[in-house]
């Protein structure tokens, strides 16, 4: 039998026992084991990062307020809601709130400083090579499982990305609790292609060496050399999801969609402009939307134009929208979606937006046959309004009452 607290072998998913963190390197996904006595001292974090301490979503080695951070942790449970912070492993894109998340502090007034560092990093990353040169690497670990304190590390990360605007790598992001207003960062990553990063160099970070020697990694090299990025992408390699995978699994995220439902209870097919504004969210790009009276099915359509291109020379592609509101134990299925693919004839793409999800037989024939068909589900539309701020069933109803009011409302 192995030895307590040795490395336990995982099928798919590689793990470090609790005493052996401090000589571990970082590899992309693994698991690194916590301890098993009920305190904070079970933290891994601590004892694979000596120095950055046990507790919070911001650890580093060094001061925000001297400016000599050297390396930084950013820790993420994934259970908060109100601060949806996403990793998207498709693209290497990740996004972080800050540590402004109640009331009653200015933006940068926090404990642990964590925004006033995100400010200052994210400033430097667009100046010269020798000012990034300054700038700590970022490691990016997360909560492993509902008990216990074990995390998964999920990359290097370089501050900003290949395809964001400054204004869109770091926003002030307006919250309210209990009627008080308050802001928070927002704030944008990429996780670089390094798969481990060494533990030569994270001691050699830690000592205060130079961060471009002592084993550094190349992709970090190149972006402070010359702030271009090198994503660690990951095609997602099984495109039908479950019905688990399509629903929230948290009761304010199931009530997110129970009050959309009851919203629209009586008049469904009205549900069809909330799909274009949902549709919107997710498609900024998105031009000029008609909604279609009403089909002999009963179902109701909207025909837009998504633009692509600089403003100043766009070209636009058409496409087709459906909505279905149904409920959980409904799903969308091969004779719900065939309309929709057979309007593809006329159409460029197709979206289709359900408040439920969508069977399995009907993801297979949609992608095995290539039809170019985006599949909004429940879980997709709860995410989605998150991202933008409405993170409770009561504020996507007030959303829902100002932007689609029934005739009672109005």
């Amino acid at each position: 039998m192995p030895a307590p607290n040795a490395p336990v072998a995982v099928p798919g998913k590689p793990a470090v026992g609790f005493t052996h963190l401090q000589d571990a390197d970082l590899q992309v996904d693994a698991l690194y084991l916590g301890g098993t006595n009920g305190n904070t001292g079970d933290d891994p974090i601590a004892k694979l990062l000596r120095g950055v301490g046990n507790q919070g979503g911001f650890r580093y080695v060094g001061s925000p307020l001297r400016g000599d951070v050297r390396l930084v942790v950013l820790y993420t449970t994934g259970d908060q809601p109100d601060w949806p912070d996403a990793l998207d492993p498709q693209t290497g894109a990740f996004t972080y709130y800050g540590d402004n998340r109640t009331p009653g502090h200015e933006l940068h007034g926090t404990s642990r400083k964590g925004n006033l560092l995100l400010r200052d990093i994210f400033a430097a990353s667009h100046e010269t090579p020798e000012q990034r040169r300054r700038i700590p690497p970022f490691l990016l670990f997360e909560k492993a499982a509902a008990k216990g304190r074990d995390v998964r590390f999920r990359g290097l990360l370089a501050p900003g990305g290949p395809a964001l605007t400054s204004d869109d790598e770091l926003a002030a992001v307006w919250r309210t609790t209990a009627g008080r207003r308050f802001q928070n960062y927002r704030a944008r990553f990429t996780v670089l292609n390094q798969a481990v990063v060494s533990r030569g160099w994270i001691d050699h970070l830690r000592s205060g060496g130079d961060p471009l020697s002592g084993g550094c990694p190349s992709a970090w090299r190149t972006w402070v050399h010359t702030r271009s990025y090198s994503p660690l992408t990951a095609p997602v390699t099984t495109l039908i999801r479950s019905q688990a995978d399509q629903l929230p699994a948290d009761r304010e995220g199931q009530a997110v969609l129970e009050a959309i439902r009851e919203h629209f209870r009586g008049r469904e097919h009205d549900f069809e402009a909330c799909a274009v504004a949902l549709w919107r969210l997710l498609a900024p790009a998105t031009g000029q939307v008609d909604i279609t009276r009403r089909s002999r099915d009963g179902g109701r359509d909207a025909i837009g134009k998504y633009h692509l291109g600089p403003p100043a020379d766009r070209i636009a592609i058409d496409f087709a929208l459906e909505a279905k509101l149904y409920k959980p134990s409904n799903s969308v299925g091969i004779r719900e979606g065939s309309r929709l693919i057979s309007r593809l004839r006329h159409r460029n793409f197709g979206v289709l937006v359900t408040t439920s999800h969508f069977n399995g037989q009907f993801q297979e024939e949609v992608r095995n046959d290539g039809h170019p068909i985006i599949l909004v589900c429940g879980r997709d539309i709860v995410e989605l309004l998150r991202q933008h701020g409405y993170t409770t069933s009561d504020a996507v109803l007030s959303w829902l009452i100002h932007q689609f009011p029934s005739p009672t409302q109005e």
